[in-house]
């Protein structure tokens, strides 16, 4: 007698609703969106809803719906068009330029009742659906500046150590630095030790005098940008971690330039702060001798060469008084290992905590030690965008926001951890999370953007789905032909294996792109094998004269060895795809091997327990094979 276990049915039944629930958010498709984030210290409030609202309507925009969250605004858009239009609208207003981000984004419309339970839409790739593509570029001025900056250290700190006075300061003009030493004396010895120290610079003829020039060789600034853009691509992809996306693509574009998609992503908003962020620390010394009249300084411009006038962070709009600060750098947000924002024990303030390396707590411990009693300031910068509409075209311009938030007196010398205090809880937050990922060797800025929707990828949808619903329906049909009853059965059991697959997928957070759909459509192929090889055995055992209901129990028990050799051999190739390949590889492995584990069961199990539906309990004389 053929027979099946009735508590399997109960198994089988919850596996199916399980698959079904969970595959169902992804007939909901997500609509064109634009989200706003607040730039610190601007927050996103009922007030500005109400104004986005108010300049939709006013220009006559169609929206479904204004939502506010605790950080951010999510707008609702009917088209793609509308989309476009109201982002270059709200970026554009001047009570949002420059105090909150803006970003293309794409809303899920998964009713919440699904997301409760953790059912979500499976990820689409950007060749598919869904994501954001960001070309930014390394600032090159500013990595010059900085490549200035770091030969006037290297400069004075050579001089120091081969005890070289000098007049005055060090002056650097475009690639030029110019100086004069104390002593004639000193002139021969200064340029062979700028030779022997300092390959980067290129010394100027020798004009008889005490006055000494080098220049930065160029192609020392070509080499300084590629490093930057390389360190950068590193920072970047530790970045990208952060944010958790899968199957992300940081990648160089000529010289200065670097391409991020990260599919799936649904803050973009975020995404685009943290990817662009340049906030980072610089730890400077005060000018001692001119802080004191520091608002007379700033009335009459006469700063100091080795100096530079800076603000104190003053209240919302406002700047507060000047710091004379000097310009040498003791450490910055790129010689840092590790920061950690939270509240100090003793004040309950907002702080982040500081590591340096190795290079840097050295200069830090020399600095301090020799300044007890002296003060030392905190400088914090960051990079904004700010979007203006110029000759009828978008323009993005960029502004640097420079302020000090601590200046303390050095009470005890500094070693290789110390707190940062001057922030806000959620600025120290954010200041801790792009610090630990990773200072910028440069400044990069966003040169394009986009969010890769349905006019996109709506074709690699359509011929993916198309092919995937032809060959199933060629196996369907084929099935039903060639294997009357039983190809109904092992129809039935395709059918819950790829709504397994999807649901799988889905609540894995996977994303799907075009590599995955073939293996999608390769999954169909092998679960095929699965059922044939089932189906063949069971008439090659009826040829051999047995009864129907013992060819189908023999039949589905020798199948099933040959069935599993087959699968793990798959199974296997399948995991070293994923674990050695990258990208949408990975995508494929992915889609493959799940697909592997749930024919197996389906082709199996499944099918089996229709059949004894169908033949089991009772006397059959014959099948439908």
């Amino acid at each position: 007698m053929f027979d099946f276990p009735k508590w399997k049915y109960f198994v089988l039944l919850f596996v199916v609703l399980v698959s079904g629930l969970y595959a169902l958010p992804n007939i909901f498709q997500p609509i064109p969106a634009v989200q706003l984030s607040g730039i610190l210290p601007n927050k996103v409030s009922a007030s500005l809803k109400g104004d986005i609202e108010g300049l939709l309507k006013g220009n006559n925009i169609p929206f479904q719906s204004v939502e506010l969250s605790k950080d951010r605004l999510l707008v609702k858009l009917d088209s793609l068009e509308s989309q476009a239009a109201a982002n270059d609208l709200i970026r554009l207003d001047d009570k949002i330029a420059g105090k909150f981000n803006s970003a293309l984004n794409l809303a899920p419309t998964v009713p919440d009742w699904l997301t409760k339970v953790g059912a979500n839409a499976m990820t689409l790739g950007l060749d598919l659906r869904g994501g954001v593509h960001f070309l930014l570029q390394v600032d090159r001025a500013s990595t010059e500046t900085r490549m200035r900056q770091r030969m006037v250290s290297a400069l004075t700190s050579m001089m120091t150590q081969r005890e070289i006075s000098r007049s005055g300061s060090i002056d650097s003009n475009g690639d030029l630095l110019d100086f004069k030493v104390l002593k004639r004396e000193d002139v021969e010895r200064t340029r062979r030790e700028i030779e022997r120290t300092l390959p980067e610079l290129e010394l100027l003829r020798d004009d008889g005098t005490t006055r000494i020039a080098a220049r930065i060789r160029p192609e020392e600034v070509t080499r300084a940008l590629q490093v930057a853009v390389e360190q950068n691509i590193a920072t970047l992809r530790r970045r990208v971690n952060n944010l958790g996306v899968s199957e992300p693509l940081v990648q160089r574009q000529g010289l200065d330039r670097v391409v991020v998609q990260l599919p799936g992503v649904q803050d973009t908003a975020y995404a685009k702060k943290i990817l662009g962020s340049t906030a980072t620390l610089e730890y400077r010394a005060v000018n001692m001798s001119s802080n004191f009249n520091a608002a007379d300084i700033e009335r009459s411009g006469n700063v100091p060469g080795d100096s530079a006038i800076f603000y104190q962070r003053g209240v919302g709009a406002e700047r507060g008084p000047p710091v004379i600060l000097k310009k040498e750098i003791i450490a910055s947000g790129e010689d840092l290992e590790n920061a950690v924002s939270g509240v100090g024990s003793d004040n309950g303030q907002p702080e982040v905590t500081v590591t340096l390396n190795g290079a840097a707590a050295n200069r830090m411990i020399d600095f301090s030690s020799k300044n007890v009693g002296n003060l030392m300031a905190v400088v914090y910068r960051e990079r904004i965008p700010v979007d203006r509409r110029i000759d009828g075209e978008i323009v993005t311009t960029y502004t640097d926001k420079v302020e000090v938030i601590s200046v303390a007196t050095v009470q005890s010398t500094l070693g290789k951890v110390f707190r940062t205090t001057g922030l806000g809880s959620e600025e120290a937050k954010e200041l801790a999370d792009s610090l630990r990922s990773g200072s910028l060797a440069a400044p990069m800025d966003i040169v394009e953007e986009r969010v890769i929707g349905p006019s996109l990828g709506a074709k690699n949808i359509e011929s993916g789905i198309k092919a995937i619903l032809f060959s199933f329906l060629f196996v369907l049909v084929f099935f039903v032909f060639y294997y009357k009853m039983f190809g109904v059965i092992s129809n039935m059991a395709l059918m819950v294996n790829l709504l397994m697959v999807v649901a799988l997928m889905s609540l894995f957070g996977a994303t799907m792109t075009l590599p995955g759909l073939a293996g999608l459509a390769l999954t169909v192929g092998m679960s095929v094998d699965a059922n044939v090889l089932i189906n063949e055995r069971i008439r090659e055992e009826l040829r051999r004269g047995i009864t129907p209901l013992q060819a189908i129990e023999i039949g589905y028990e020798k199948a099933s060895g040959t069935i599993a050799d087959a699968n793990v051999t798959a199974l296997l190739g399948g995991i070293a795809l994923f674990a050695f390949g990258s990208g949408p590889i990975k995508g494929f492995a992915l889609t493959l091997c799940l697909g592997i584990l749930t024919s197996m069961y389906t082709a199996v199990s499944l099918s089996k327990s229709i059949a004894a539906l169908v033949y089991g309990g009772r006397k059959v004389k014959s099948i439908s094979i």
